[in-house]
């Protein structure tokens, strides 16, 4: 299993940054990679990705959920293994830190190879990145979902 950390600060309330993290539709516009995630029930995700030329769909389930601290996840069906958790954390009444841990196994040459020079490690800082141009520019979430999940 590969390990990947990564944080970035947002100039956007907790519960703001919080609420967008579980708009999961949304996530193309700022995952590369990403095409489409269906939200198939309250913890059921279904997504299609296409990274280097590798096309994968699974299904991705929310283990864990804590409005404005945390959201845990880990796929359940498909073509990838991963398991992951975000956590927001207060820096003040309009500044969030975003903490993306996730833990995936590559698979195939072109995943190992991917892995080995450290594409995931800058794909996820680059999500980061682009997570804090799109809710810093919208200035507010397009939604939310605050349902807990033990």
């Amino acid at each position: 299993m590969t390990q990947v950390e990564e944080s970035i600060e947002v100039e956007v309330p907790v519960s703001t940054a919080y609420n967008q993290w579980t708009q999961f539709e949304t996530f193309p516009a700022f995952m590369g990679g990403v095409e489409r995630i269906d939200q198939r029930s309250g913890t059921l995700t279904h997504w299609v990705t296409s990274v280097g030329g590798v096309h994968r769909e699974f299904d991705a389930e929310i283990t864990e959920q804590i409005p404005d601290e945390r959201v845990a996840w880990t796929t359940v069906a498909g073509e990838a293994r991963q398991a992951g958790v975000v956590t927001f954390h207060r820096l003040d009444d309009s500044r969030t830190k975003v903490m993306l841990q996730m833990e995936f196994q590559p698979e195939g040459l072109a995943e190992t190879v991917g892995d080995k020079l450290g594409f995931v490690k800058r794909q996820t800082k680059g999500d980061l990145k682009r997570f804090k141009e799109f809710i810093e520019e919208r200035g507010r979430e397009s939604g939310g979902w605050r349902g807990v999940v033990h």
